[in-house]
């Protein structure tokens, strides 16, 4: 995975974790189209790489990511493009945005999202994408979208808030115009957990290191089980659980973990390869 300079995106291997930064530290991580492009790219990298178990989403600099590229968004269209300034963006949205946070949840591995500084807007959204949020103690959570543009929170802010922290507190992020706090978002349940602001990239990366020790289809289970849960009765979630016991039990990881149970050791469980 080179390290090309000039890179808005740049990945980086540590072992089986993966780091992903976002590199336009001067402005703060702003989501332009050329960032969310490279971000896209890194990440099917990332897919590919079968020695990668797990992934870090950070940004460079005092910022995680303050959300659109609002001085863009506001450019005239090209030459004998009719469309309106709402129909850009919607179609920039639906061919690049939405498929970047659909790309997070689709990655064969787990996902901690590292959120450095000020997570504004969409760089909120994409700071939830993840399947752990880890916040510095300084960073913040902001959504500014309604108070502050007249627009819906977007980047899959509305879903995250409502399933993570309830419909008052999200109503209340999308409405009142306040920062959360890291310490605040760990209490409403929108960050597993903060971390000093220096021990931030040492802690995140060795939570992933965790992750990656995990069964190597043990994220993709658990997102499947929770997303099914969202929307079934305890006992068709019951079965769904028994079904899915059916095609793992007796599986290599299973009789690893037996083993290793038996043995009084941490079981070692094979890559993605």
């Amino acid at each position: 995975m080179p390290d090309v300079a000039g890179d808005l995106a740049r990945l980086e291997r540590h072992g089986e974790v993966a780091v992903l930064s976002l590199c336009d530290a001067a402005r703060l991580n702003p989501l332009g189209i050329p960032l969310q492009e490279q971000l896209r790219a890194r990440l099917a990298e990332a897919a590919q790489d079968t020695a990668v178990r797990a992934l870090v989403l950070t940004g460079e600099g005092r910022g995680f990511c303050v959300g659109a590229d609002l001085s863009s968004i506001a450019e005239a269209g090209e030459p004998g493009d009719s469309r309106s300034i709402g129909e850009r963006t919607a179609d920039t949205m639906q061919r690049l945005s939405n498929r970047l946070v659909l790309d997070l949840q689709a990655l064969p591995v787990p996902v901690v999202c590292a959120v450095n500084g000020a997570a504004a807007g969409a760089g909120a959204g994409l700071a939830l994408a993840g399947d752990f949020t880890l916040m510095a103690e300084s960073a913040y959570l902001y959504f500014p979208f309604l108070p502050r543009l007249g627009i819906v929170p977007d980047l899959g802010s509305t879903w995250f808030l409502e399933r993570r922290a309830g419909r008052a507190r999200a109503l209340g992020a999308a409405l009142l115009d306040e920062r959360i706090s890291a310490a605040q978002a760990v209490a409403w349940g929108l960050a597993w957990a903060q971390a000093p602001d220096a021990a931030l990239r040492e802690q995140a990366l060795a939570l992933a290191g965790r992750l990656a020790r995990l069964p190597a289809h043990a994220v993709l289970e658990a997102r499947r089980a929770l997303d099914a849960a969202a929307s079934r009765t305890l006992a068709e979630q019951l079965h769904y659980e028994s079904e899915r016991q059916r095609a793992l039990v007796g599986g290599p990881d299973f009789l690893e973990g037996v083993r290793a149970f038996g043995e009084r050791r941490a079981p070692v469980f094979p890559g993605r390869g």
